[in-house]
C-alpha cells in the first residue's frame, strides 16, 4: 500500500521538483508531457523555472521561434507547449477530447452544418496565412451568414491541428493568437498511427502510479481502462490509503515519505494540481477552492514540505507576494529560518533564485543576478525583496 505522502513524493520526484534537473529544456517538456500555456506567456516558462538547473527564458523562446516546440489545444483540450514530435502523435490522439468539447459547448449552434466542409475551409485560410480567431470566425461566417463567427472558429479550433504562432508565447514579446496548421508550420504530417499504449506509458513515467480515472483526468480521454489492463503485464501494480488500484512502471522513481521536499513556487496552471483525480497527493482538499477559482483559473502556488502551503502573485512593483494558507512552522522544509528554503522571485529586472526555491525568470533580453533574498510581513502575506549582494552561484533567503 502507498500512502498518500508517498504518492506525493514519487510524482514530485517524476516532476524534478524534489530536485532540479540540468535536462535540456525540449527534453524536459517531452517527459512531462508538455507544460499548460492557457495562459501566455509566463506559466511554461515559470514550469521549467522550477525544474531546470540554469533555466533562462531566452532557451525557451527560442526553442519556439525555431519550430522545436509548439503551442496547441490538447490535454482535456487546453492550450500545451508540447515539443513538434509530440504535437504530430498526441494530437490525434486527442482528437476524441476536442471532438466532444465541440458537441458539448458548440453542438446546437453548429446543428445542420456541413463540418468537413467548414474544416476544409478553415485549413485553405490558415495556411494562406496565421490567423486569430477573430479574423477566421467572419471569413467563415461570409458564407454561412446565419451561423455565429466564434462558434464557427471554435469548431476550426477542435476540428484542425490549429498551432499558436510566434510572436504568442515569446518571453517579453508576445502577440495574438495567430493560428496556422500543425501540418504547415512544422512541415510534417500528423501520425497516422499514433498508439494509445505510448500515451499511457508516458503518463505513468512523469505522473504515476495512477488508475483510469487520474488518467482521464489528464487527458480527457475516457475508455483507458482496458490499455492499463493490456499493459498489466509489463507494470507494477499497488493500493493507495482508499484501496484504489494504481498502476506504475516498474523501475519508476518512488522515494521514501520522508526524503525532504524543499520550497517550490509552483506556476499558474502547473500540470502537478491537475493530472490526478485525487489531487490530494500534492493539494490538500480544504485548499482547493483557494487555488482553483469558480472561473478556471488555477493560481500560482507555494510548495512546502510537498504540499500546497499558499499562492503567491506579482505586484505592479514586481514584488513577490507569497499568501501562505497558514504558519509556516520552523524547523520543516521551508520553514521560518531554513536556509536556502525560501522560494524565488521578480525584482524588477533582476532574477531572485535562493538555492531551493523556484523562481520567476526575468524579461528577455534582462540580466539575471542571484541575489540573497529577504523576506517582510505586511498584514496576513510574506513580501519578497531582494537584500544583500550575490553570493556566488548559490543564494540562501530567510523569513523576516
Amino acid at each position: 500500500m502507498l500512502t498518500t505522502r508517498a504518492l506525493g513524493r514519487a510524482l514530485l520526484a517524476r516532476q524534478h521538483l524534489l530536485e532540479r534537473t540540468d535536462r535540456p529544456p525540449a527534453e524536459l517538456i517531452r517527459h512531462l508531457g508538455g507544460l499548460q500555456a492557457q495562459a501566455a506567456p509566463q506559466p511554461p516558462y515559470l514550469g521549467l523555472l522550477s525544474r531546470l538547473d540554469g533555466f533562462t527564458p531566452d532557451r525557451l523562446s527560442t526553442l519556439i521561434e525555431q519550430r522545436a516546440v509548439v503551442r496547441i489545444a490538447l490535454q482535456r483540450g487546453t492550450i500545451h507547449l508540447v515539443t513538434a514530435e509530440d504535437c504530430l502523435t498526441l494530437r490525434p490522439l486527442l482528437q476524441p477530447v476536442l471532438d466532444q468539447a465541440l458537441r458539448t459547448t458548440y453542438g446546437k449552434r453548429l446543428a445542420g452544418l456541413d463540418l468537413a466542409a467548414l474544416a476544409a475551409e478553415a485549413r485553405s485560410l490558415v495556411e494562406e496565412r496565421p490567423r486569430t480567431f477573430q479574423q477566421l470566425g467572419p471569413l467563415l461566417a461570409a458564407s454561412r451568414p446565419d451561423r455565429d463567427p466564434a462558434a464557427l472558429a471554435q469548431a476550426a479550433r477542435c476540428l484542425l491541428p490549429l498551432v499558436q504562432v510566434p510572436p504568442r508565447g515569446l518571453w517579453g514579446r508576445g502577440g495574438p493568437a495567430a493560428h496556422t496548421t500543425a501540418e504547415a508550420w512544422l512541415g510534417r504530417p500528423l501520425d497516422p498511427a499514433p498508439a494509445l499504449d505510448d500515451l499511457v506509458l508516458r503518463y505513468l513515467a512523469a505522473f504515476g502510479p495512477a488508475g483510469p480515472a487520474d488518467l482521464k483526468k489528464w487527458s480527457g480521454l475516457s475508455g483507458l481502462g482496458p490499455v492499463l489492463a493490456r499493459l498489466a503485464p509489463r507494470l507494477r501494480t499497488f493500493r493507495d490509503e482508499q484501496g484504489r488500484l494504481l498502476h506504475d512502471l516498474p523501475q519508476a522513481p518512488r522515494p521514501a515519505e520522508d526524503v525532504p521536499a524543499p520550497v517550490r513556487l509552483l506556476a499558474p496552471f502547473d500540470n502537478l494540481l491537475l493530472s490526478h483525480a485525487d489531487r490530494g497527493r500534492v493539494l490538500p482538499e480544504r485548499y482547493r477552492g483557494r487555488v482553483m477559482t469558480q472561473n478556471g483559473i488555477v493560481l500560482g502556488t507555494l510548495l512546502v514540505d510537498g504540499l500546497v502551503a499558499g499562492t503567491w502573485r506579482l505586484t505592479a512593483e514586481q514584488d513577490v507576494v507569497v499568501q501562505p494558507f497558514g504558519p509556516l512552522a520552523p524547523g520543516r522544509p521551508g520553514g521560518r529560518r531554513g536556509r536556502g528554503a525560501a522560494g524565488a522571485g521578480l525584482r524588477g529586472r533582476r532574477r531572485v533564485r535562493p538555492g531551493g526555491g523556484a523562481g520567476v525568470a526575468p524579461r528577455r533580453g534582462a540580466p539575471a543576478r542571484c541575489r540573497t533574498t529577504r523576506w517582510r510581513r505586511r498584514g496576513g502575506n510574506v513580501i519578497m525583496t531582494d537584500a544583500t549582494a550575490t553570493r556566488g552561484r548559490g543564494c540562501d533567503g530567510t523569513w523576516n
